[in-house]
């Protein structure tokens, strides 16, 4: 028997109790073997209607407490469905309600959650693309940098070479203009 249970039942029961009790002593003399009977049967009859009346109180708050409990550990469909037509049956109302409400919070949240993780996904996606084309900017940019690179060193090879033959003519125009100043001269003295 359950705590709730038998804080319902065991009042009712004494209660029986102490009035059958109460009438039995008040004609004692006076009770026939019968009426023994009769009160016996009354007593068992008592002590069943207190568990049955106590059943039929915690039975809604037990369906409550263990829907609340499902509740709190994340099964956000817990719902109660009561019969009664009391104040249990307007907590059950009342409990549904808050379930529903977490329910679908929860359900935003992870709506919410599923569209920005596809935001990001998205963005992330255009940011890589760019990315990628920035790269290949870069690899085209090296590589014509690269073939330029190559290209001044093959003309600064070539204007090595040319300067070189540049200064070789010069040394022999210098060398010409030498004789021809020299021929000259010796014309001149022969003339």
């Amino acid at each position: 028997m359950s705590k709730l249970t038998s804080k319902i039942a065991f009042p009712i029961i004494l209660t029986g109790v102490f009035v059958i009790v109460v009438f039995a002593a008040l004609g004692y003399e006076q009770l026939a073997a019968s009426i023994y009977i009769v009160i016996l049967l009354l007593a068992v009859f008592i002590f069943f209607f207190g568990f049955s009346i106590g059943q039929n109180f915690s039975s809604p708050v037990k369906e409550l407490l263990k829907k609340a409990n499902d509740l709190s550990q994340g099964n956000l469909s817990s719902r109660v469905y009561l019969k009664t037509k009391d104040e249990l049956s307007e907590l059950a109302k009342t409990f549904n309600t808050i379930a529903e409400n977490l329910e679908q919070s929860y359900n935003r949240g992870e709506n919410a959650e599923k569209s920005i993780e596809s935001k990001v996904r998205i963005q992330t996606q255009a940011m890589q693309e760019s990315i990628n084309a920035l790269e290949q900017k870069i690899r085209n940019r090296t590589e014509g940098l690269g073939r330029a690179i190559n290209e001044l060193e093959k003309t600064k090879r070539s204007v090595a070479r040319k300067e070189t033959e540049i200064s070789k003519l010069r040394k022999e125009v210098d060398e010409l203009k030498i004789k021809q100043t020299n021929h000259k001269a010796k014309k001149i003295k022969k003339i």
